[in-house]
C-alpha cells in the first residue's frame, strides 16, 4: 500500500475553473503515457490533491466545498476528455466520499475522517465485489468479525480500481457471520491496517489507467469504521446515482475529445480542397446531433438528482432507480458509437496510434463503458424494477 497522504497546508485559492483546467492540462499531458504503460495517472491525481478536488464534493461543515452532482460531474467531463483513466478516478473517488458524507449516522469517528479528506485529501477506493457472487454489488460472501474493540475483514476482490494508491477502502461485506448475504456494511479500511495481495494483474484493452486488479483483501481495523446505515440504502441513495451521473459524465467528456478531433480532420480537409464539401463533413453533423442527445441525457439526470439528493423518499422511487440505470446504460452505449463514428470520420489518420487525428487511445477506452457493472446485469435489474413499478 501507499504511505499516508502528505496533508495539503495551503489550500489552493484559485477559481474551481482555473483548477479544473490545470488538473485537466496535466492528465492531458501524461494520458499517453498511463495508456501504453497500464499505470495510475498518478500525476494528474497529484494535481488533483494540490488543487482541492479530492475534498470537493464534502460539504463545506465538513472542509469541502459542497459541489453540486452537476458540478462534479462537469469536472468529470473535463478531466475525463484529457485522460480517461484520470477522469474515472475523480468519478469513483467522489462516488465513496458522498456514501460516506451522507451516511454518517451519527459517527463522530467518521466524521472526523471525512474531514481528513479535505485537509489530507486523501484518495478512496473501493471493494463492492467478490469472488463467488457473480458480480452482483449487492450480495456478499465475506463478513464482519469482532475482534474486541476491532473488526477483521477478508474478502477476494476480483477488481479494486486504483487500490494499492489508495489511502482508504470502501469494503462491503454481511454484517456478521450469520446474517443474509444482502445484509451488508461498507467498512472503511485505512492503508496502514489493511493488506493486499495481488490476485491478477490489469492488461486490458482500455481504461488501462485505472489499476483495477484482483486482491485477496485483509484488513483489521478499529470497530467505529464501520458505516452505520446498511449499504442497500447507501447503494440506493448516494453511490449508484452518484456512480451512473459521474460515470456518464466522463464519457460524455469523452465523446466530446471525440467530436473535438472531427471537427480538427474535417477542417483541414476542407482547407485542402476548398470549394468543396468533404466526405466527412455530412457525418460530422450527425456526430455533433448524437452529441448533443448525449449531452441532454447527462445533464438532465444530474439536475433531477441535485433537485431530489436530500429527498431519500425520492431517491428510493422505482421510477427514480429506473432512470438512473437507464442513464448508465444509455451513456455508455453512446460513447462506443460515438466513438465508432468517430473513426469512421477520420479513417487511417484516427486509426493510428500516433498522429494528430488519432482516436485509438479513446475508441478503445468506451469500449469498457458497458462493461463497468455489465449492462445486461443493471438491464436485467431494471426490468425487475418495472414489473413491481404501478402507473
Amino acid at each position: 500500500m501507499r504511505m499516508p497522504t502528505t496533508i495539503v497546508s495551503t489550500p489552493d485559492a484559485r477559481p474551481l475553473a482555473e483548477r479544473v483546467a490545470y488538473v485537466a492540462d496535466i492528465a492531458g499531458r501524461y494520458a499517453g503515457e498511463v495508456d501504453a504503460a497500464a499505470r495510475f495517472p498518478a500525476e494528474a491525481v497529484d494535481a488533483m490533491r494540490s488543487t482541492g478536488l479530492l475534498g470537493a464534493s464534502l460539504p463545506t461543515s465538513l472542509g469541502g466545498e459542497g459541489l453540486t452532482l452537476s458540478e462534479l460531474g462537469s469536472i468529470a467531463a473535463k478531466i475525463g476528455a484529457a485522460c480517461s483513466s484520470a477522469g474515472m478516478v475523480f468519478a469513483m473517488h467522489h462516488s465513496q466520499v458522498l456514501s460516506m458524507s451522507r451516511h454518517l449516522g451519527g459517527s463522530a469517528s467518521l466524521a472526523v475522517l471525512a474531514g481528513r479528506i479535505a485537509t489530507e485529501q486523501l484518495l478512496i477506493a473501493s471493494a463492492t465485489t467478490e469472488l463467488g457472487i457473480g458480480g452482483d454489488v449487492r450480495s456478499s460472501s465475506c463478513f464482519v468479525d469482532i475482534e474486541g474493540d476491532k473488526v477483521r475483514l477478508v474478502k477476494n476482490a476480483p477488481v479494486i480500481s486504483y487500490g494499492s494508491e489508495a489511502d482508504l477502502v470502501f469494503v462491503t461485506a454481511r454484517r456478521n457471520a450469520d446474517s443474509a448475504p444482502s445484509d451488508q456494511v461498507v467498512v472503511v479500511c485505512d492503508a496502514a491496517n489493511l493488506q493486499l495481495e495481488p490476485t491478477g494483474g490489469w492488461d486490458t484493452l482500455g481504461l488501462r489507467g485505472t489499476a483495477s486488479m484482483g486482491y485477496r483483501l485483509n484488513a483489521l481495523v478499529a470497530a467505529d469504521r464501520v458505516i452505520p446505515e446498511p449499504y442497500e440504502s447507501i447503494s440506493t441513495e448516494s453511490m449508484l446515482p452518484v456512480c451512473h451521473v459521474l460515470w456518464a459524465s466522463v464519457w460524455l467528456g469523452m465523446a466530446r475529445a471525440l467530436v473535438d478531433i472531427c471537427r480538427q480532420y474535417v477542417r483541414a480537409a476542407a482547407r485542402r480542397s476548398i470549394g468543396s464539401v468533404p466526405p466527412g463533413a455530412t457525418k460530422l453533423v450527425d456526430l455533433i446531433a448524437e452529441l448533443e442527445r448525449f449531452e441532454a441525457l447527462v445533464d438532465g439526470l444530474a439536475r433531477r438528482t441535485d433537485e431530489i439528493f436530500d429527498d431519500r423518499e425520492a431517491l428510493g422511487t422505482i421510477g427514480y432507480q429506473v432512470s438512473i440505470n437507464n442513464l448508465k446504460v444509455t451513456a455508455s452505449e453512446l460513447v462506443a458509437q460515438v466513438a465508432i463514428a468517430a473513426l469512421a470520420i477520420t479513417g487511417i489518420s484516427g486509426y493510428r496510434n500516433d498522429g494528430q487525428y488519432s482516436v485509438a487511445r479513446i475508441f478503445r477506452d468506451a469500449q469498457g463503458a458497458a462493461l463497468m457493472v455489465h449492462n445486461d446485469r443493471i438491464i436485467a435489474n431494471t426490468a425487475r424494477l418495472i414489473l413491481v413499478q404501478k402507473g
